[in-house]
């Protein structure tokens, strides 16, 4: 049985608090801590190894992070903590530059802020303040859809982030404008994270769900996640020798931007 690293853990949870300026309520289940914010109407649920599938969101708003993602990413987690309620240095959008990005600048960017994979995708638009990228949108190329008419172009939205510790107020619409500029898509279409995310405010944007997709399972050997699969048993299987457990996270909302 892995060990767990509990200072970690609470050095995490020490280091949030002091960000959002709050104290928690903190309840342990099996395999799981709850953090209570009441001033913030936030719930944190930390997964440790073992937890198996995600508990019901609570009437708060409620964000579930893993054990893995605590020991590997806790700086990502509390700038995108810090960001959701407030805190950081806010930069208007209509300060900055909008500019194509390349490959090599867009993979360091989304190691360095991004939570999930590095992913390059096929366009790259970041906005620049006093010449430092500060945001970044990844899009796929245009894609046919077999429902639509001849010509009809769908793209995605693959991955937008802003570098940790800020705010770009407006980021998003003028990086999706420029985009829409370049390429005239008939729609962008994104999925969000449900882990984070119960309502999106890309809603404000234009955005309408149109669909969902269910809890993915991970493979974490080693204490490295590995590529999601609907189930443990279309998972690769665990070596016996292995330091290693699933996870599922609370699956993703697809939603469509119609242009």
């Amino acid at each position: 049985m892995m060990r767990i690293e509990t200072d970690r853990i609470d050095a995490f949870m020490a280091h949030v608090a002091a960000l959002l300026n709050t104290d928690f309520k903190s309840e342990t289940f099996e395999r799981c801590i709850v953090l209570h914010a009441i001033s913030l109407e936030l719930t944190i649920i930390i997964y440790l190894p073992g937890a198996g599938a995600r508990l019901r969101n609570t009437g708060n708003r409620t964000i579930h992070i893993d054990y893995d993602q605590v020991i590997h990413d806790a700086d990502k987690l509390s700038a995108r903590l810090a960001s959701l309620f407030g805190s950081g240095q806010v930069i208007y959008a209509r300060k900055t530059v909008v500019a194509r990005v390349d490959k090599c600048v867009t993979l360091s960017f989304l190691l360095e802020h991004h939570l999930q994979s590095a992913i390059p995708g096929k366009y790259r638009y970041g906005l620049y303040h006093e010449g430092e990228l500060v945001s970044l949108a990844v899009f796929s190329g245009g894609r046919n859809m077999r429902d639509q008419r001849d010509g009809y172009r769908s793209f995605e939205l693959i991955r937008f982030c802003h570098k940790s510790g800020y705010r770009i107020v407006g980021g998003l619409s003028k990086l999706l404008k420029a985009f829409i500029h370049d390429f005239n898509p008939d729609d962008i279409m994104t999925y969000v994270d449900r882990d984070w995310s119960q309502d999106s405010n890309l809603s404000t944007l234009g955005f309408k769900e149109v669909g969902s997709l269910p809890a993915q399972c991970y493979r974490v050997v080693n204490g490295l996640r590995e590529m999601g699969a609907k189930n443990e048993q279309n998972a690769i299987p665990l070596n016996s020798t292995s330091d290693g457990y699933f996870i599922y996270n609370s699956g993703s909302t697809k939603l469509v931007l119609s242009l």
